[in-house]
Protein backbone atom coordinates (compact mmCIF):
# COMPACT_ATOMS: atom_id res chain seq x y z
CA UNK A 1 0.00 0.00 0.00
CA UNK A 2 1.17 3.55 -0.62
CA UNK A 3 2.63 5.50 2.25
CA UNK A 4 0.52 8.26 3.81
CA UNK A 5 1.35 11.14 6.15
CA UNK A 6 0.55 8.81 9.07
CA UNK A 7 2.67 5.89 7.80
CA UNK A 8 6.35 6.03 6.88
CA UNK A 9 8.36 3.18 5.42
CA UNK A 10 12.14 3.03 5.87
CA UNK A 11 13.84 0.50 3.53
CA UNK A 12 16.90 -1.31 4.89
CA UNK A 13 19.42 -3.53 3.12
CA UNK A 14 18.75 -6.53 5.39
CA UNK A 15 15.89 -8.51 6.86
CA UNK A 16 14.21 -6.98 9.92
CA UNK A 17 13.02 -9.80 12.18
CA UNK A 18 12.04 -7.90 15.33
CA UNK A 19 11.73 -4.29 16.44
CA UNK A 20 11.19 -2.55 19.80
CA UNK A 21 11.00 1.00 21.17
CA UNK A 22 13.69 1.90 23.67
CA UNK A 23 12.80 4.06 26.69
CA UNK A 24 13.29 7.69 25.70
CA UNK A 25 15.86 8.31 28.44
CA UNK A 26 17.83 5.12 27.78
CA UNK A 27 20.53 6.49 25.47
CA UNK A 28 19.47 10.01 24.49
CA UNK A 29 17.02 12.44 26.09
CA UNK A 30 16.44 14.15 22.74
CA UNK A 31 16.20 11.35 20.17
CA UNK A 32 13.57 8.61 20.10
CA UNK A 33 15.31 5.29 19.58
CA UNK A 34 14.51 1.84 18.24
CA UNK A 35 16.19 -1.53 18.66
CA UNK A 36 15.93 -3.93 15.73
CA UNK A 37 17.04 -7.51 15.14
CA UNK A 38 18.70 -7.54 11.72
CA UNK A 39 19.66 -10.57 9.62
CA UNK A 40 22.01 -10.16 6.64
CA UNK A 41 23.37 -13.47 5.29
CA UNK A 42 25.64 -11.58 2.89
CA UNK A 43 27.67 -10.14 5.77
CA UNK A 44 29.47 -13.37 6.68
CA UNK A 45 29.98 -14.30 10.35
CA UNK A 46 28.22 -11.11 11.51
CA UNK A 47 24.99 -12.06 9.75
CA UNK A 48 22.84 -11.31 12.80
CA UNK A 49 22.92 -8.28 15.04
CA UNK A 50 20.90 -5.99 17.26
CA UNK A 51 21.07 -2.40 16.04
CA UNK A 52 20.32 0.88 17.76
CA UNK A 53 18.35 3.06 15.32
CA UNK A 54 17.23 6.70 15.56
CA UNK A 55 13.56 7.16 14.74
CA UNK A 56 14.44 10.18 12.61
CA UNK A 57 16.46 7.95 10.26
CA UNK A 58 16.30 4.18 10.98
CA UNK A 59 18.55 3.52 7.97
CA UNK A 60 21.56 5.00 9.85
CA UNK A 61 22.37 2.80 12.88
CA UNK A 62 24.03 4.41 15.89
CA UNK A 63 25.47 1.15 17.26
CA UNK A 64 25.38 -2.59 16.66
CA UNK A 65 25.80 -5.75 18.75
CA UNK A 66 26.67 -8.94 16.79
CA UNK A 67 24.84 -12.14 17.71
CA UNK A 68 26.05 -15.73 17.24
CA UNK A 69 22.88 -16.65 15.33
CA UNK A 70 19.58 -15.18 14.16
CA UNK A 71 17.53 -13.38 16.81
CA UNK A 72 14.31 -15.13 17.78
CA UNK A 73 13.11 -12.84 20.59
CA UNK A 74 13.73 -9.23 21.60
CA UNK A 75 12.54 -7.46 24.75
CA UNK A 76 13.28 -4.25 26.68
CA UNK A 77 13.25 -3.56 30.38
CA UNK A 78 13.62 0.03 31.66
CA UNK A 79 17.42 -0.33 31.62
CA UNK A 80 18.26 -3.45 29.60
CA UNK A 81 17.75 -4.85 26.12
CA UNK A 82 17.58 -8.64 25.84
CA UNK A 83 17.82 -10.83 22.75
CA UNK A 84 17.49 -14.60 22.41
CA UNK A 85 18.73 -16.57 19.42
CA UNK A 86 18.09 -19.60 17.25
CA UNK A 87 21.15 -21.32 18.74
CA UNK A 88 19.69 -21.09 22.26
CA UNK A 89 21.67 -18.19 23.73
CA UNK A 90 20.51 -15.14 25.70
CA UNK A 91 22.19 -11.73 25.47
CA UNK A 92 21.66 -8.76 27.80
CA UNK A 93 22.82 -5.27 26.91
CA UNK A 94 22.30 -1.94 28.69
CA UNK A 95 19.81 0.25 26.85
CA UNK A 96 22.67 2.69 26.37
CA UNK A 97 24.26 0.04 24.09
CA UNK A 98 27.45 -0.04 26.17
CA UNK A 99 28.85 -3.27 24.78
CA UNK A 100 31.47 -3.50 27.56
CA UNK A 101 28.63 -4.22 29.98
CA UNK A 102 26.99 -6.90 27.83
CA UNK A 103 26.39 -10.33 29.37
CA UNK A 104 25.29 -13.63 27.87
CA UNK A 105 24.15 -17.16 28.63
CA UNK A 106 25.42 -19.46 25.88
CA UNK A 107 23.15 -22.00 24.27
CA UNK A 108 23.77 -25.69 24.97
CA UNK A 109 22.88 -28.54 27.28
CA UNK A 110 22.97 -26.32 30.38
CA UNK A 111 20.52 -23.79 28.93
CA UNK A 112 18.57 -24.13 25.66
CA UNK A 113 19.24 -26.38 22.70
CA UNK A 114 17.69 -24.69 19.69
CA UNK A 115 15.61 -21.52 19.29
CA UNK A 116 14.46 -19.52 22.33
CA UNK A 117 11.08 -18.07 21.32
CA UNK A 118 9.68 -16.84 24.63
CA UNK A 119 11.44 -14.02 26.49
CA UNK A 120 10.24 -11.46 29.03
CA UNK A 121 11.37 -9.36 32.00
CA UNK A 122 9.70 -9.73 35.38
CA UNK A 123 11.06 -7.05 37.69
CA UNK A 124 14.43 -8.59 38.55
CA UNK A 125 14.57 -11.70 36.39
CA UNK A 126 14.06 -12.83 32.80
CA UNK A 127 12.06 -15.87 31.75
CA UNK A 128 13.03 -17.87 28.66
CA UNK A 129 11.03 -20.60 26.92
CA UNK A 130 12.33 -22.60 23.97
CA UNK A 131 11.38 -25.00 21.24
CA UNK A 132 13.27 -27.63 23.23
CA UNK A 133 10.50 -27.56 25.86
CA UNK A 134 12.69 -25.94 28.50
CA UNK A 135 11.73 -22.98 30.68
CA UNK A 136 14.36 -21.00 32.61
CA UNK A 137 14.39 -18.04 34.98
CA UNK A 138 17.56 -15.96 34.53
CA UNK A 139 18.93 -13.45 37.03
CA UNK A 140 22.16 -12.00 38.36
CA UNK A 141 24.42 -14.21 40.42
CA UNK A 142 25.82 -11.40 42.58
CA UNK A 143 29.23 -11.49 40.89
CA UNK A 144 28.21 -9.95 37.58
CA UNK A 145 27.44 -13.30 35.96
CA UNK A 146 24.03 -14.44 34.77
CA UNK A 147 22.56 -17.51 36.43
CA UNK A 148 19.89 -19.58 34.70
CA UNK A 149 17.66 -21.81 36.81
CA UNK A 150 15.69 -24.45 34.96
CA UNK A 151 12.03 -24.39 35.91
CA UNK A 152 10.86 -27.08 33.50
CA UNK A 153 12.24 -29.48 30.93
CA UNK A 154 9.74 -30.90 28.45
CA UNK A 155 12.50 -33.17 27.08
CA UNK A 156 11.45 -32.40 23.53
CA UNK A 157 7.87 -33.62 24.00
CA UNK A 158 6.50 -30.08 23.80
CA UNK A 159 7.88 -26.78 22.57
CA UNK A 160 7.32 -23.19 23.67
CA UNK A 161 6.87 -20.11 21.49
CA UNK A 162 5.87 -17.40 23.99
CA UNK A 163 6.41 -16.32 27.60
CA UNK A 164 5.10 -13.35 29.58
CA UNK A 165 5.43 -12.27 33.21
CA UNK A 166 2.31 -11.27 35.12
CA UNK A 167 3.98 -10.51 38.46
CA UNK A 168 7.38 -11.23 40.06
CA UNK A 169 5.98 -14.66 41.02
CA UNK A 170 3.76 -15.52 38.04
CA UNK A 171 4.22 -15.93 34.29
CA UNK A 172 2.47 -17.54 31.33
CA UNK A 173 3.84 -19.65 28.49
CA UNK A 174 2.41 -21.06 25.28
CA UNK A 175 3.53 -23.09 22.33
CA UNK A 176 2.96 -26.06 20.08
CA UNK A 177 -0.23 -27.97 20.71
CA UNK A 178 -0.19 -27.28 24.44
CA UNK A 179 -2.37 -24.21 24.86
CA UNK A 180 -1.36 -21.72 27.56
CA UNK A 181 0.20 -22.51 30.93
CA UNK A 182 0.18 -20.38 34.07
CA UNK A 183 3.15 -20.76 36.42
CA UNK A 184 3.08 -19.59 40.04
CA UNK A 185 6.50 -19.84 41.69
CA UNK A 186 4.93 -19.53 45.14
CA UNK A 187 3.44 -22.98 44.53
CA UNK A 188 6.69 -24.56 43.41
CA UNK A 189 7.91 -25.51 39.96
CA UNK A 190 5.33 -26.86 37.56
CA UNK A 191 2.22 -25.57 35.83
CA UNK A 192 -0.42 -24.18 38.19
CA UNK A 193 -3.25 -23.82 35.63
CA UNK A 194 -3.53 -24.76 31.97
CA UNK A 195 -5.83 -23.61 29.17
CA UNK A 196 -6.23 -25.89 26.16
CA UNK A 197 -6.91 -22.94 23.85
CA UNK A 198 -9.51 -22.20 21.23
CA UNK A 199 -8.56 -22.47 17.58
CA UNK A 200 -9.83 -21.43 14.17
CA UNK A 201 -12.32 -23.52 12.19
CA UNK A 202 -13.06 -25.76 15.11
CA UNK A 203 -9.51 -27.15 15.30
CA UNK A 204 -8.33 -27.61 18.88
CA UNK A 205 -4.62 -28.03 18.14
CA UNK A 206 -2.43 -25.21 16.96
CA UNK A 207 0.44 -22.93 17.81
CA UNK A 208 0.60 -20.10 20.32
CA UNK A 209 2.95 -17.43 18.96
CA UNK A 210 2.44 -14.52 21.37
CA UNK A 211 1.02 -13.72 24.81
CA UNK A 212 0.38 -10.37 26.46
CA UNK A 213 -0.80 -9.56 29.98
CA UNK A 214 -2.14 -6.14 30.93
CA UNK A 215 -0.48 -4.50 33.93
CA UNK A 216 -3.83 -3.56 35.51
CA UNK A 217 -5.53 -6.94 34.87
CA UNK A 218 -2.90 -9.53 35.60
CA UNK A 219 -5.42 -12.36 35.66
CA UNK A 220 -6.19 -11.93 31.93
CA UNK A 221 -3.94 -13.10 29.07
CA UNK A 222 -4.49 -12.34 25.42
CA UNK A 223 -3.12 -14.94 23.03
CA UNK A 224 -2.31 -14.93 19.28
CA UNK A 225 -1.66 -18.05 17.25
CA UNK A 226 -2.51 -20.25 14.29
CA UNK A 227 -5.22 -19.65 11.67
CA UNK A 228 -5.80 -16.03 12.63
CA UNK A 229 -6.84 -17.01 16.14
CA UNK A 230 -6.80 -14.47 18.96
CA UNK A 231 -8.40 -15.28 22.29
CA UNK A 232 -8.41 -14.05 25.87
CA UNK A 233 -7.89 -16.31 28.87
CA UNK A 234 -9.27 -15.20 32.23
CA UNK A 235 -7.94 -17.13 35.23
CA UNK A 236 -11.28 -16.63 36.97
CA UNK A 237 -12.82 -18.91 34.31
CA UNK A 238 -9.79 -20.93 33.14
CA UNK A 239 -11.69 -23.40 30.98
CA UNK A 240 -13.72 -20.79 29.09
CA UNK A 241 -11.36 -18.88 26.75
CA UNK A 242 -12.96 -15.90 25.00
CA UNK A 243 -12.53 -15.84 21.18
CA UNK A 244 -11.67 -12.40 19.78
CA UNK A 245 -10.79 -13.43 16.21
CA UNK A 246 -11.27 -16.65 14.27
CA UNK A 247 -13.98 -19.28 14.61
CA UNK A 248 -13.99 -21.08 17.94
CA UNK A 249 -15.65 -24.14 19.39
CA UNK A 250 -18.11 -22.26 21.58
CA UNK A 251 -19.09 -19.45 19.22
CA UNK A 252 -17.82 -17.20 16.51
CA UNK A 253 -15.70 -14.09 16.28
CA UNK A 254 -15.05 -12.22 13.07
CA UNK A 255 -11.58 -13.18 11.77
CA UNK A 256 -9.17 -10.33 11.15
CA UNK A 257 -6.83 -12.60 9.14
CA UNK A 258 -6.47 -16.26 8.20
CA UNK A 259 -2.74 -16.72 8.72
CA UNK A 260 -0.35 -16.87 11.67
CA UNK A 261 -0.78 -14.09 14.22
CA UNK A 262 2.84 -13.33 15.06
CA UNK A 263 2.39 -10.83 17.86
CA UNK A 264 -0.33 -9.39 20.12
CA UNK A 265 -0.22 -6.44 22.55
CA UNK A 266 -2.89 -4.70 24.55
CA UNK A 267 -3.45 -1.37 22.79
CA UNK A 268 -2.99 1.32 25.42
CA UNK A 269 -3.94 4.07 22.95
CA UNK A 270 -7.31 2.74 21.79
CA UNK A 271 -8.43 1.69 25.22
CA UNK A 272 -8.06 5.20 26.68
CA UNK A 273 -11.30 6.27 25.02
CA UNK A 274 -13.22 3.13 26.03
CA UNK A 275 -12.03 2.10 29.44
CA UNK A 276 -14.28 4.42 31.44
CA UNK A 277 -17.47 3.18 29.81
CA UNK A 278 -16.40 -0.46 29.47
CA UNK A 279 -17.62 -3.09 31.88
CA UNK A 280 -14.84 -4.41 34.11
CA UNK A 281 -15.24 -7.87 32.59
CA UNK A 282 -14.76 -6.68 29.01
CA UNK A 283 -11.47 -7.49 27.30
CA UNK A 284 -9.48 -4.34 26.52
CA UNK A 285 -8.55 -3.65 22.85
CA UNK A 286 -5.72 -5.71 21.37
CA UNK A 287 -3.37 -4.93 18.47
CA UNK A 288 -2.02 -7.74 16.31
CA UNK A 289 0.22 -8.36 13.29
CA UNK A 290 0.13 -11.32 10.93
CA UNK A 291 1.90 -13.37 8.28
CA UNK A 292 -0.48 -12.02 5.63
CA UNK A 293 0.48 -8.42 6.33
CA UNK A 294 -2.31 -7.20 8.60
CA UNK A 295 -1.85 -4.76 11.48
CA UNK A 296 -5.18 -4.29 13.22
CA UNK A 297 -6.96 -3.51 16.47
CA UNK A 298 -9.35 -6.18 17.74
CA UNK A 299 -12.12 -5.37 20.22
CA UNK A 300 -14.44 -7.81 21.93
CA UNK A 301 -17.81 -8.11 20.14
CA UNK A 302 -16.85 -5.48 17.53
CA UNK A 303 -15.53 -5.51 13.98
CA UNK A 304 -11.72 -5.44 13.73
CA UNK A 305 -10.17 -2.09 12.84
CA UNK A 306 -7.53 -2.57 10.14
CA UNK A 307 -4.61 -0.14 10.38
CA UNK A 308 -2.31 -1.58 7.70
CA UNK A 309 -2.64 -4.16 4.93
CA UNK A 310 0.82 -4.87 3.54
CA UNK A 311 1.85 -7.06 0.61
CA UNK A 312 4.29 -8.91 2.86
CA UNK A 313 4.33 -10.34 6.37
CA UNK A 314 4.53 -8.02 9.37
CA UNK A 315 7.01 -9.95 11.50
CA UNK A 316 6.82 -7.85 14.65
CA UNK A 317 5.48 -4.58 16.05
CA UNK A 318 5.69 -2.49 19.19
CA UNK A 319 3.60 0.32 20.67
CA UNK A 320 5.64 3.20 22.08
CA UNK A 321 4.97 3.10 25.86
CA UNK A 322 5.64 6.85 26.18
CA UNK A 323 3.67 7.83 23.04
CA UNK A 324 1.14 5.01 22.45
CA UNK A 325 -0.23 6.73 19.34
CA UNK A 326 2.99 5.61 17.59
CA UNK A 327 3.56 2.05 16.38
CA UNK A 328 6.72 0.62 14.81
CA UNK A 329 6.66 -2.60 12.79
CA UNK A 330 9.13 -4.91 11.05
CA UNK A 331 8.12 -5.66 7.46
CA UNK A 332 9.30 -8.83 5.75
CA UNK A 333 10.38 -6.88 2.66
CA UNK A 334 13.44 -5.49 4.47
CA UNK A 335 11.97 -2.33 5.91
CA UNK A 336 10.73 -0.71 9.09
CA UNK A 337 7.33 0.99 9.17
CA UNK A 338 6.27 3.75 11.57
CA UNK A 339 2.55 4.42 12.02
CA UNK A 340 1.32 7.56 13.79
CA UNK A 341 -2.33 7.43 14.85
CA UNK A 342 -4.78 10.15 15.70
CA UNK A 343 -8.26 9.77 17.11
CA UNK A 344 -9.75 9.55 13.62
CA UNK A 345 -8.04 6.19 13.10
CA UNK A 346 -10.03 4.73 15.97
CA UNK A 347 -13.34 5.08 14.15
CA UNK A 348 -14.02 2.89 11.14
CA UNK A 349 -15.49 4.74 8.18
Amino acid sequence: MADSPSFRRHPLASSVDLVRWLPSSAASPFERLLAAAIYDPSSGPAASSIRLLPLSDPTSPLASLPLPSRATALRCSPSTLAAATSSGSLHLLPSSFNSDAAAAVPGGAAFHVGPVRGLDFGGEEWVTAGEDGRVHVVGGGGDGRLVARRVWDGKGMSGYEAARWASPAEFATGGAGCGVQWWDRRKGDGVAVQCNGIWGRGIVTGMVHSIDIHSSRKHICVVGGSSGTIFAWDLRWPQQPIPLSGVGLNGTAEPVCESEVWEVHFDTYTQSSDIISSASSKILPVMMCSEDGILAVVKQDERPLELLAEACAINSFDIDPQNPSDVVCALEWESIGVLTRDRDTLVEE
